[in-house]
């Protein structure tokens, strides 16, 4: 961010690491966001797209989704959304479609950000709605929570590894099987 955060938005980016820590809680990437209108909480979301075997459940599109119902219109001109990690080209341009007068992220994400990381869909002229996006707001606490859930998920699937080689004398063992319904990312470094 360019300049000092107000105290208005440090608190909704609190509440935000709050969902956050409530994706963690529940094995998903902890991302976290709060939709805001007059400095109102409207709605929160964090990522359910493991628990609810939805590709499109982040915690940007939940929240939206809340709060358009609430609302009872899908534009929501007057609302901020405050969302811990860079939102990537789905969620941005449900943003936009929703024209949100404003987005706060807090850290970046290298590998899939459309603020400004990978690519900067809020800056395409040729678009018909443009949205105020600030970034950086807290990032070091988003992306410890980040490295610290990747930390742990590589460190359990270290054990698990290690407990079937000793559990099993057979080579075969020492390769670990993709359970079913899981999906290997080749391209996924999943520090942020």
């Amino acid at each position: 961010m360019t300049e000092d955060p107000s105290p208005a938005d440090e608190y909704a980016m609190r509440l935000a690491l709050d969902q956050a820590q409530n994706a963690r809680l529940v094995g998903e990437v902890p991302v976290g966001a709060v939709l805001m209108r007059a400095g109102q909480v409207i709605a929160t979301g964090y990522n359910r797209p493991i628990t609810t075997h939805d590709p499109t459940a982040h915690a940007e599109i939940v929240a939206l989704r809340h709060g358009a119902t609430l609302l009872g219109n899908y534009r929501l001109p007057e609302c901020e959304l405050y969302v811990t990690l860079e939102p990537c080209a789905m969620c941005a341009m449900a943003m936009m479609h929703a024209r949100l007068k404003r987005v706060v992220f807090a850290a970046p994400d290298p590998k899939t950000g459309v603020a400004g990381s990978v690519i900067d869909l809020f800056a395409q002229k040729a678009l018909n709605h443009h949205t105020c996006v600030e970034g950086g707001l807290m990032a070091e606490a988003s992306a410890t929570l980040l490295r610290e859930f990747f930390a742990e998920r590589r460190e359990l699937a270290r054990q698990r590894r290690d407990a079937r080689r000793a559990a099993s004398p057979d080579p075969q063992a020492n390769f670990d099987p993709i359970p079913a319904g899981e999906a290997i990312h080749l391209d996924e470094d999943p520090k942020p």
